[in-house]
């Protein structure tokens, strides 16, 4: 019985600091709004070392809108729901409303038949996509497909298209 207690005392004292959130942009951001010069400045001083110390501690770190793009375009074809939503102001283009990529168009290093006449397509970033559907698919060997354009389809599903060939529906599995 003791070994149930031990655990749940150990969380109840450590809530408290796990509660304590890292220094963050938004405590260098609320300085700017003080109008005393010294005031403001020390206010930056004080913020700016807070957020270095969590950063140096690794609480924080900052990525560039081109990491997080380039996050979204490797791990596209993959439910992650353990990778949290990287948020980004809405640009149009190939996302939908939510920021989430709609597709992506890559160089193919290698696609072939498997035994059971399915595409399989390899892509430069090393994404696998295996066929699933029953579209017949020829891929020839004198001239293999140059590019692949893979879409998000409905219910979880996508997309593939090689150069201007036929869609065919596909899985990703690497």
């Amino acid at each position: 019985m003791r070994a149930v207690y031990a655990p749940a005392l150990i969380l109840a004292f450590s809530a408290p600091a796990l509660a304590e959130t890292p220094a963050g942009t938004s405590e260098v951001y609320a300085c700017a709004a003080i109008e005393s010069d010294s005031e403001r400045l020390a206010c930056y001083d004080s913020a700016v070392g807070r957020l270095k110390a969590a950063e140096e501690a690794g609480e924080v770190a900052t990525i560039t809108r081109a990491e997080v793009e380039e996050v979204k375009k490797d791990s596209f074809g993959f439910s992650i729901p353990s990778l949290p939503k990287l948020a980004l102001p809405k640009l149009g283009g190939d996302k939908d409303d939510d920021g989430a990529l709609k597709e992506i168009q890559q160089t193919v290093t290698s696609a072939k038949l498997n035994s059971y006449k399915k595409a399989v397509v390899e892509l430069e970033s090393g994404q696998v996509w295996q066929q699933t559907d029953s579209t017949k698919i020829t891929i020839s060997k004198k001239r293999p497909p140059e590019t692949a354009t893979v879409k998000a389809a409905s219910m979880g599903s996508y997309m593939m298209k090689l150069d201007n060939g036929r869609s065919f529906k596909v899985k990703r599995i690497k």
